[in-house]
């Protein structure tokens, strides 16, 4: 089961995710925000944005917004974005 061990804030809207099996990746939130949803719309502010948190394994921010780790490797995978993480 793969989970999020690592993410760090990087130019808005992107996130650098590390994962349980040892694979980094760069993740846009473009599309997710684009959507403008209650909990996306919140994500606009880069500031907020940058509060993005794991929980439980999963990518979180302060108002309930959780992504599947999961969903996100197999995204950042199928777009050839994932590495090995450096030793």
């Amino acid at each position: 089961m793969i989970k999020l061990v690592s993410v760090r804030p990087l130019d808005h809207p992107m996130l650098e995710l590390g994962f349980s099996d040892g694979s980094v990746g760069i993740w846009s939130a473009g599309g997710l925000i684009a959507r403008g949803t209650v909990l996306t719309e919140r994500l606009r502010d880069p500031a907020y944005f940058a509060r993005a948190f794991i929980e439980g394994g999963a990518l979180g921010w302060p108002n309930g917004l959780e992504l599947s780790p999961h969903a996100l490797h197999l995204r950042l995978a199928e777009g050839g974005a994932l590495r090995r993480a450096a030793a």
